[in-house]
């Protein structure tokens, strides 16, 4: 089945999908689709990034209607989505020690996966890029080339509302140690999370260059690093109580490319 016959196939009632008799194979064709890049549930478009509907909504029906059964490892789970394997082929360094991909998520020729990590449904992971150890890539997260997410990296998903902009991390951005990235917020490319950076769709990003404020969104090239802001009122005051806050102390530059520089000996 090509892409369109696909597409077609899970835009009918959801009960009809579910009872129809060849809803299995589908279901396999469309996991092969987002396991080949051919599909995907968010693509950029002309004003940003735009999720893909059907996609999410296609995923949400293969928990539907599916049971539960053990897998190798004590692991059980649904049908649907069991965890993937990987040969020499593909190109894919996944080191021992306990990650897991689930089926229907894209990881690209060249990834490194160091343990233990996990990567959800319908996420896209782009070449080049290192998933460290206690990473996350929630559920249709994209993630870009040559991108670093380092040890304990929280890279939230995003399946419901099937309409809304899963997580973006565009090419060569480097989100730091226990930083949680969520909600659909984008991070440009080359950006740089320093440790401990969190980040939803609400929070005031404030950048100290430009002298703006951002949400949702951190700039290309920024550098954001944990911050703080006073708290407006005569308690807190009292108190000298103050709220964290991410603030854009640079935009990356050379001496920001040596600092975070992936080790080619990890490679």
């Amino acid at each position: 089945m090509t892409v369109e016959e696909v597409k077609a196939f899970y835009a009918r009632p959801a009960d009809e999908v579910l009872a129809d008799p060849h809803r299995a194979d589908v279901h396999e064709r469309f996991l092969h689709l987002l396991e080949a890049g051919e599909v995907r549930s968010a693509l950029p478009g002309k004003e940003g990034w735009e999720a893909q509907t059907w996609v999410k909504e296609a995923i949400l029906l293969g928990f539907r209607g599916t049971e539960m059964m053990p897998y190798v490892g004590g692991f059980v789970d649904k049908t649907a989505y069991p965890p993937r394997t990987f040969g020499l082929q593909e190109g894919i360094r996944v080191v021992p020690g306990g990650s897991a991909v689930r089926r229907g998520a894209y990881v690209a020729k060249s990834v490194v996966i160091m343990p233990p990590a996990y990567i959800n449904v319908g996420a896209y992971v782009d070449e080049g890029t290192m998933v460290d150890s206690h990473a996350l890539v929630g559920s249709c997260a994209q993630i870009g080339k040559r991108v670093h997410l380092s040890a304990a990296a929280q890279i939230g998903g995003v399946l419901e509302p099937a309409g809304a902009v899963p997580v973006v991390v565009e090419d060569e951005a480097f989100v730091g140690g226990l930083c949680g990235v969520f909600e659909g917020v984008r991070v440009g490319a080359r950006a740089v999370l320093a440790s401990g950076v969190v980040l939803t769709r609400s929070t005031v990003i404030y950048d100290l260059v430009k002298e703006a404020e951002w949400r949702g969104l951190v700039p290309d090239g920024a550098v954001v690093v944990p911050g703080s802001r006073s708290v407006d009122s005569e308690y807190a005051r009292s108190k000298g109580l103050t709220v964290s806050t991410p603030v854009i102390i640079k935009y990356r530059d050379s001496k920001t490319d040596a600092s975070t520089a992936l080790e080619s000996a990890l490679r």
